[in-house]
């Protein structure tokens, strides 16, 4: 009963707030997946198989794109013979100008002798670091520049930032439900622009009995399985309507916290955020003391996992390597040297204010112990 009966009408009622929360033009236009690594691999595959005719052509995107993404340009993309172009993100950063005045620069590298650009891969909110890109003036220089489609990967986006797919102007754009939006896991919604004539080859990578009616239909029946987290999202609208104003008011009180936590750790350790609060969503990125010493990756793996299994603080770690020298004046710097970690704090409505005195206390705590990560970690 609840296969024949219940499951279909219940993730069209899903897919109707989700196109009502985003602004999607069309119903048909929201597809439920599993999270944005799915998406990724539905919009890819339908891109690679262009490439297998236009061998020299080109993929644009951040140097810091999430990794499952690179995985799957490498796995569709660049075996079909293409070419990659990553941009760097600047960080820390202080303004949307610094970030477009860089995308511009990659375009034009990946439009030299001849090359099209097939595809713009555009993070909406960078894992790590965490920063809020202008994704709308991204989009519009795409089309600007010829840019065959462009798909947004907006994984944190729901639940933390107000999205406006038509206004964005993206021919995909995908976001996890259960980041910042209460779902379990794993679901996330896929838009497809309906007037992107590719938007008919777009297929879900499981084929099943639904395969070639359309990728809302296909994605809706991928075999037998569980899909009561596609099911959840009115309950999902019952939750957060309780809170005052809603999901507007949760992601407006979110990200004044953070960004007020995020100060009040910078002010305690004598650093700075990595970005402008307004380039901040429901996470910042705080510099961490360089008395830390977190000089690798593999520092912030092991600075990360002591914060968990000796002060039970969860927090991501991010390094960041000098760009300039390290004599450089542009180079962020506390009282003691150059600032090369940064934590990314985020809060949500269960968040408390000692949570973040407890970060606080413990990064001081190893400090004061005079610990390094390569003596005890």
């Amino acid at each position: 009963h609840f296969y024949v009966s219940t499951l279909r009408p219940n993730l069209l009622r899903s897919r109707a707030l989700i196109q009502t929360l985003i602004n999607a033009h069309h119903i048909d236009e929201v597809s439920l997946v599993d999270n944005a690594t799915t998406a990724a691999a539905i919009v890819l595959q339908q891109i690679g198989r262009r490439f297998a005719h236009h061998r020299n052509d080109t993929v644009i995107m951040f140097r810091c794109a999430f990794p499952a993404v690179k995985k799957s340009i490498q796995a569709y993309v660049t075996r079909a013979g293409a070419s990659v172009v990553e941009v760097d993100l600047p960080f820390p950063v202080s303004s949307n100008a610094e970030i477009i005045a860089e995308f511009r620069k990659g375009l034009s590298s990946a439009k030299s002798d001849g090359r099209k650009v097939r595809l713009a891969i555009i993070d909406h909110i960078t894992s790590m670091p965490s920063v809020v890109i202008p994704v709308r003036e991204l989009v519009h220089i795409c089309r600007e520049e010829g840019v065959e489609q462009v798909f947004v990967d907006a994984a944190h986006a729901i639940g933390s930032v107000s999205i406006d797919v038509q206004q964005i102007g993206a021919d995909f754009y995908v976001s996890n439900l259960y980041k910042w939006f209460f779902a379990p896991p794993s679901v996330a919604f896929l838009y497809c622009r309906k007037s992107n004539p590719s938007s008919s080859e777009t297929h879900h990578p499981v084929v099943s009995h639904e395969y070639g009616n359309g990728l809302p239909v296909e994605s809706s029946w991928i075999g037998t399985r569980d899909y009561t987290p596609q099911l959840v999202v009115p309950a999902i609208m019952e939750f957060v309507n309780q809170f005052e104003g809603g999901s507007e008011g949760i992601m407006r009180r979110n990200h004044e916290e953070v960004v007020r936590m995020g100060k009040m750790l910078a002010e305690a350790w004598g650093t700075s955020l990595g970005s402008p609060p307004e380039m901040c969503a429901s996470m910042v990125m705080v510099g961490l003391p360089s008395k830390l010493h977190v000089l690798s990756d593999d520092d912030a793996t092991r600075l990360r996992s002591h914060l968990r299994d000796k002060h039970g603080v969860e927090v991501p770690i991010y390094y960041r390597a000098p760009k300039n020298g390290e004599k450089s004046e542009s180079e962020p710097r506390d009282d003691h040297g150059l600032i090369t970690g940064y934590a990314r704090i985020s809060h949500q409505v269960y968040n408390r204010i000692e949570d973040y005195y407890k970060f606080r206390d413990a990064i001081n705590r190893i400090i004061l112990e005079e610990t390094s990560l390569q003596g005890c970690f």
